[in-house]
């Protein structure tokens, strides 16, 4: 008998994911100028049994795009990763590449648009699109405790995810919003380095979001 047919991930695309037609054609120029890089809707990377999820924007061009891995080979990665280390969330070495050996710990990183957009800026109607694969991520992660977004695009597909208002929580970083009786959303400035070159977010600034992460879910040892 002939096998089955996989049936679709409700938390992954496929990497050819055909949803938004203006990324579809962005990822196939991008293909045909480089056709060594990944080029496609770049899956969630981390732990499974996660309890922490990181919810970036969208791939960069040359970065996730590039790699396919979020946040890997561009400076929000140099940034967000040395982070992560820092708090005991990963382990390893971070050297740019999906294959670096670098694992995370108790945390997994997503995007709200899976595919690289034009000039990093999604449309509304593509944040729509590949929302359904967002809440299905969050659905997957049978313990998750706490949601972290990267800039306002990802707090606010968060919410619309959780079906919440967005007047009921507005963004502003180094806030935080429950969204559950044990799950909670913290906001942060995106880690991109326009923001850090401009002082809109310091690392300091950022770690200190981090504090709060690791002050809500425990020590690093407490799993």
């Amino acid at each position: 008998m002939p096998a089955k047919p996989t049936p679709p991930d409700p938390a992954e695309p496929a990497p050819d994911c055909p949803l938004c037609p203006r990324l579809v054609s962005y990822r196939r120029d991008n293909a045909g100028a480089h056709p060594d890089w990944f080029n496609g809707a770049v899956p969630s990377f981390g732990d499974p049994n996660a309890r922490l999820l990181i919810v970036g924007l969208a791939p960069g061009l040359s970065g996730a795009n590039r790699t396919g891995r979020p946040f890997t080979g561009d400076y929000a990665g140099e940034l967000l990763y040395a982070t992560l280390l820092k708090f005991g969330f990963a382990e390893g070495v971070y050297g740019a590449s999906a294959d670096d050996g670098l694992r995370l710990i108790d945390a997994m990183i997503t995007n709200a648009v899976r595919c690289a957009p034009p000039q990093n800026k999604p449309t509304p109607a593509e944040i729509k699109s590949c929302r359904p694969f967002l809440a299905g991520r969050i659905e997957a992660l049978p313990n998750i405790k706490a949601v972290l977004a990267l800039g306002r695009i990802a707090h606010e597909s968060v919410i619309a995810a959780f079906r919440r208002r967005q007047k009921d929580a507005p963004f502003g970083h180094a806030a935080r919003h429950a969204l559950g009786p044990r799950l909670s959303l913290f906001d942060s400035y995106h880690c991109s380095r326009y923001n850090t070159n401009t002082g809109r977010l310091t690392a300091a600034m950022f770690e200190d979001v981090f504090e709060s992460v690791r002050a809500h879910l425990g020590p690093a040892s407490g799993r």
